[in-house]
């Protein structure tokens, strides 16, 4: 009797699995309830406000950013994702070299999304998009300059 009681027992949850399972496979058409999946290429994915997809730099309608320059982000990083070049030049206004940022390059391939390089940020100069388009077929690709082209520090942004 015990041996008929184990396959009984084997039968009914065989059949609560399938049951899952079935309800995915064939949902139900009177209710129009269906499973919601996104086909990738022609339909864009959910991507919540949270999402941390990479670092970027945000610059304003007059190609201005609030990097400084000062290297925290490139300290705190723990496995050297972000690099900044900088260069001393005069400052227009006062005549002073001051340090001014040549790149500000982030190596999205090494980075592993630990947000220290945000949190020291004293300017708030990065932050995280949700870009989620990072699948390339070669690694070069992923080496991004976060500052735009012809891009400046912007006013009553100080170290």
């Amino acid at each position: 009797m015990n041996y008929f009681k184990k396959i009984a027992i084997a039968i009914k949850t065989l059949l609560q699995g399938m049951s899952v399972t079935g309800h995915y496979f064939f949902p139900n058409i009177l209710k129009r309830k269906y499973v919601i999946t996104r086909q990738y290429p022609d339909e864009p994915p959910v991507v919540f406000e949270r999402f941390k997809g990479e670092v970027v730099m945000w610059h304003n309608e007059n190609n201005e950013h609030r990097c400084t320059g000062c290297q925290a982000c490139e300290i705190a990083c723990p496995n050297g994702s972000i690099e900044i070049i900088w260069k001393r030049e005069p400052d227009p206004e006062t005549g002073k070299r001051k340090k001014m940022i040549d790149k500000h390059i982030y190596h999205l391939g090494m980075c592993t999304s630990c947000s220290l390089c945000i949190q020291a940020c004293p300017t708030n100069a990065i932050m995280w998009s949700t870009n989620f388009h990072a699948a390339t077929y070669d690694r070069s690709t992923l080496t991004k300059v976060l500052n735009r082209p012809g891009s400046k520090l912007m006013a009553g942004v100080e170290e």
